[in-house]
This record gives structure tokens, C-alpha cells and sequence, in this order.
């Protein structure tokens, strides 16, 4: 039997942070990029003004997906963070109320009332914060807000899709590139 470890783990839910981002940024890589490309052949037979303006469009996309990701994911972080804080200080404030909080979590998950509290008082103990933090607000390292992984995933992404439009106006003959993007 294979002992699960940190390495070993191949959970889908690990990805998740990333793999909405990749997801997208490949998907708008390639309409972005296509459209662009088709827009721009549509309207000349020479192929430099095309791959000009498809490669424009790639790198332009790719940076601004990678800007939105970043503000977007950066905004879940600082509400993520202005939540913790608030309970820092709540915890500060009224220990009693908060550990009734953790209390009524644990016998909403199905504890018995005394194993509840028992629980509740142990991982207090132990990190209230934490406890807190993981149980009452649903928040852990796997679903923590990760701007610049977020970012760099979307560009990346948006670059691997945007490729392939730019490979067929790289590769296709001009005069049948209209009709190939069109397909």
C-alpha cells in the first residue's frame, strides 16, 4: 500500500487555484487571437500587415489577461486577508463568543455537543486563529487567493492558445488563410 504524502497527493483540488486561469486564458488565447487574424485577412491579400497584427494582438492579450487575473485575484486576497483580521481582533475582543462560534461549526458537521466543545477548546489551544481562520471562514492553502500564480498561469495560457492562430497565418498561403481562419 502506498503511504500518501505531500508529493504523492494528486487531489484535482490543488489545481484549482491555477487551472480556472489556464482554462480561460487558453480559450480567449485562441478567440482573441483568431479574430484579430481574421479581421486583419479579411481586409488584405499581403500577409505581413496579418502576422503583425495577430502577434500585436497575442502579446496584448496575454498582458491583459495576465493585469485582470491579478487584480481580480488580488481582490479575493485582500477580502480574504480583511477577514482574518477581523477575526484576530474579534478573537481578541470576545474569546467566549468565538470559541461558541467553532462550537456550533463542529456540531453542524455532525459532533456530539461535548466532543464539539472538546474539539473546539483543544484547536483554541492549540491556534485559535487557525481554527478560525480554517473553519470558520473556509479558508486553507489550497484555496487561498494566489495572484501572481493566477497571473503567470493566464498568460502562459493565453500565449499556448493565441500560438496556434499565429502558426496558421505563419504557415498557411495568404490566399487561402480568409477561408482556413473562417473554418
Amino acid at each position: 500500500m502506498i503511504k500518501k504524502t505531500e508529493k504523492t497527493d494528486s487531489n484535482y483540488i490543488h489545481r484549482s487555484n491555477w487551472l480556472r486561469a489556464v482554462v480561460l486564458g487558453a480559450n480567449d488565447g485562441i478567440l482573441s487571437t483568431v479574430s484579430i487574424a481574421i479581421g486583419v485577412a479579411a481586409a488584405t491579400d499581403v500577409r505581413e500587415p496579418v502576422i503583425l497584427a495577430t502577434l500585436a494582438g497575442l502579446v496584448a492579450g496575454a498582458l491583459s489577461m495576465a493585469a485582470g487575473e491579478y487584480v481580480s485575484v488580488s481582490s479575493q486576497k485582500d477580502t480574504e486577508n480583511a477577514d482574518i483580521e477581523r477575526n484576530k481582533k474579534e478573537l481578541n475582543d470576545k474569546p467566549e463568543v468565538e470559541l461558541q462560534r467553532l462550537v456550533e461549526i463542529y456540531e453542524k458537521r455532525g459532533l456530539k455537543k461535548q466532543t464539539a466543545k472538546i474539539v473546539a477548546k483543544e484547536l483554541t489551544e492549540h491556534d485559535a486563529l487557525a481554527a478560525h481562520v480554517r473553519d470558520e471562514l473556509g479558508l486553507n492553502e489550497i484555496s487561498k487567493a494566489k495572484p501572481v500564480q493566477a497571473a503567470i498561469s493566464s498568460c502562459l495560457a493565453f500565449i499556448s492558445g493565441g500560438a496556434l492562430p499565429l502558426v496558421v497565418v505563419l504557415t498557411f498561403p495568404v490566399q487561402h488563410l480568409k477561408y482556413t481562419l473562417y473554418v
